[in-house]
């Protein structure tokens, strides 16, 4: 059963895909806070009351977000799933080719918290990485690409797409056929590679398995889905060149999670402005 509680005494929300309509009754709201960095989730209610919404950032969910990149990133660079299935077979074969990271392209698609500091690590590492978002962010040390005007020429220097991109009207289905033949044909590691850990709405599963059955793509490692949990007759849980992970590639421990969003409070009852503000028009 529910928790009983008076509406008049809620001030703030801390939410994760509520029932549609379940905030409107709460006279003095003053703020909303998804309980983490996507709040696609929060604009699918249509009665959502008319106060700021605000996205956790917490230092812990960017690390963890980073490793996911890093890992999955370097395992197809270093072509670990080749001699995984080399060392099956007892074959020892020291010729193959193995690229500098510095010749390896990595286009990060959406430059937030996150891709930011994706981007960042990764060049640290060696690669030769590039951002794409919808607005302008300067990166030091990193190319970076802006708007549709932008984003042919973005795809097509990039032989590993890391999509970290929020889920809004615009970027639903993003990740599709047509995206897909856009990605460079010229790389090191033998075609284009995908990885999405921003939100299921932005990819079209079916455009993924006909890309990797073509070569359009060489494989694909995925975090989110468009109906999660991945049902049990989806053709991804079994495809040789997809990696699946069950979105979890950045869960930040709660009482991590919880500190953020209180000392937001804490600064917001102090008069001071509302940080991380998400935009309602572009929805991040």
């Amino acid at each position: 059963p529910e928790d009983a509680f008076d509406p008049a005494a809620v001030h703030y929300v801390a939410t994760w895909k509520h029932p549609p309509g379940a905030l409107a009754g709460l006279p003095h709201l003053k703020a909303i806070f998804s309980l983490g960095a996507g709040v696609d989730h929060v604009f699918d209610d249509p009665d959502l009351p008319d106060v700021p919404v605000a996205r956790v950032v917490d230092p812990d969910l960017t690390m963890r977000m980073s490793e996911w990149v890093l890992l999955h990133v370097l395992l197809h660079h270093r072509q670990q799933a080749m001699y995984d299935w080399q060392q099956s077979q007892k074959i020892w074969d020291e010729d193959r080719d193995q690229p500098a990271a510095k010749d390896v392209r990595v286009g990060v698609m959406g430059l937030g918290e996150l891709g930011a500091d994706a981007a960042r690590k990764l060049d640290m590492v060696g690669f030769d990485v590039a951002g794409w978002a919808r607005s302008r962010h300067r990166l030091e040390g990193i190319r970076s690409f802006v708007g549709d005007a932008d984003l042919d020429a973005f795809l097509a220097r990039t032989d590993i797409l890391v999509c970290l991109l929020p889920l809004t009207p615009q970027t639903r289905g993003l990740l599709d056929a047509k995206l897909f033949g856009k990605l460079a044909r010229d790389g090191r590691l033998g075609g284009p590679i995908l990885l999405n850990a921003g939100r299921g709405g932005l990819q079209k599963e079916a455009d993924i398995l006909a890309a990797l059955e073509s070569g359009v793509l060489k494989a694909a490692v995925l975090d989110v889905f468009e109906t999660e949990p991945l049902p049990q007759d989806s053709p991804l849980w079994t495809h040789p060149r997809v990696t699946i992970s069950p979105h979890n590639s950045a869960i930040s421990h709660h009482d991590s999670i919880a500190a953020a969003i209180a000392r937001q409070i804490r600064a917001f009852e102090r008069g001071e402005a509302l940080g991380n503000v998400v935009d309602r028009g572009k929805q991040y």
